[in-house]
């Protein structure tokens, strides 16, 4: 498993409970420090007024992640329940709960650390995959200086937009497009709450508003008890620097939906007692996660042209894949709302178990099908 936040912790568990035994490898020193760091997300669904596939994946997600929290995690300790405003497009009054990524990744991992069945290698930053030698089955990953980090039959790369830098060293004569992932920076706004709350409840719009956050995890990083701000959304920025652009740029959203608030925002930050969080997260060109097996681009373009004139009758999960090599990126700004769920289905396909999930949501999660589609129009 490559990567330690919400989608490798997610992952990890899911293949724990079903028997398998995972080595998970992280760049960083520890779970939920990249993305996953964030100090405060919102955990609601993403309503629409007619459904969406990522309307419905929100749904069956945001469920699935309440029963995780009320299951692993004490109120207070990691989250906690809420409504939440939305004064934008689906308006009105919502249920929804305050949640700590770090809470939830930690959570996961201790579980299926007491199974017994979770190795962690830490420190170690993943340059290339290589496939095993023909009289063997499985993956070698490897670090940049081309030592082995460790060997599987099957790899999942949960790596955010890491993950597409190894995907491109798979096949680097086959055409880019086919993995259309860019990173997003945002950065949150923050402080210590001191006095009264600035909103009786959250508020989003352009961002969402939290006035009172209280979590016993926050410290020793953040204040016990805080308000938050965030988080912008910069398309391809892969920085994680905390900005006083990223500072106005929440200051004017906040103040579209409270100005009085704002005003206070803007006291803090004169002050010189306003905090920040930056990080950067991924996302598909259908704003829709990757998670499945990886296809095989060169044989799936080959496979495409000898098709002719029957290429029009193919199905996406026809393509050829890799065998053994799976994808869990592109959350997005969904992971709290996605990461469980999509875990749960990226397990039962690994274990080779029957899924329920509706077969047009298994298309519209597939990693094959930018590639599917490239390979389809360059055929043509």
């Amino acid at each position: 498993m490559i990567g330690a936040g919400l989608a490798g912790a997610a992952a990890s568990v899911a293949l724990a409970r079903r028997g398998w035994r995972i080595t998970l490898i992280d760049a960083a020193s520890g779970p939920a420090q990249a993305a996953s760091a964030l100090p405060v997300g919102m955990l609601s669904p993403h309503v629409t007024r007619a459904p969406t596939p990522l309307s419905r994946l929100s749904a069956l997600g945001v469920a699935d992640t309440r029963r995780e929290l009320a299951r692993l995690i004490p109120p207070g300790a990691g989250w906690g329940p809420c409504e939440v405003d939305n004064l934008d497009h689906d308006r009105g009054r919502w249920p929804a709960a305050l949640v700590r990524p770090g809470a939830l990744v930690n959570a996961w991992l201790h579980e299926a650390q007491a199974l017994g069945r979770l190795d962690t290698v830490w420190n170690a930053t993943v340059a290339r995959l290589q496939r095993a030698d023909s009289d063997t089955s499985g993956w070698r990953v490897l670090d940049e200086q081309g030592q082995l980090l460790g060997s599987a039959p099957v790899v999942v790369m949960a790596s955010a937009h890491g993950s597409r830098e190894l995907l491109l060293s798979l096949a680097p004569q086959a055409d880019p497009a086919g993995w259309p992932l860019r990173p997003v920076k945002g950065q949150m706004s923050l402080g210590a709450l001191v006095g009264s709350e600035w909103a009786p409840r959250p508020q989003r719009q352009s961002g969402v508003f939290v006035p009172r956050y209280e979590d016993s995890g926050l410290p020793p990083h953040w204040p016990s008890t805080l308000w938050a701000m965030g988080s912008t959304y910069v398309r391809g920025a892969d920085d994680t620097v905390v900005t006083e652009q990223g500072h106005l740029d929440n200051a004017r959203s906040l103040a579209a939906m409270l100005p009085k608030a704002a005003e206070q925002f803007q006291a803090a930050m004169v002050a010189d007692q306003l905090l920040g969080w930056a990080g950067v997260r991924c996302a598909s060109l259908d704003r829709l996660p990757l998670v499945g097996s990886v296809p095989d681009q060169v044989a799936l373009q080959a496979w495409m042209q000898a098709a002719g004139s029957r290429r029009g009758r193919l199905s996406v999960s026809e393509a050829p894949r890799l065998p053994g090599l799976y994808l869990f990126t592109a959350l997005g700004s969904r992971g709290l709302s996605l990461a469980h769920w999509c875990a749960e289905r990226l397990a039962r396909q690994i274990d080779g178990a029957a899924d329920d999930t509706e077969p047009d949501l298994v298309r519209a999660l597939d990693p094959a099908r930018f590639a599917w589609k490239l390979s389809k129009r360059q055929a043509s």
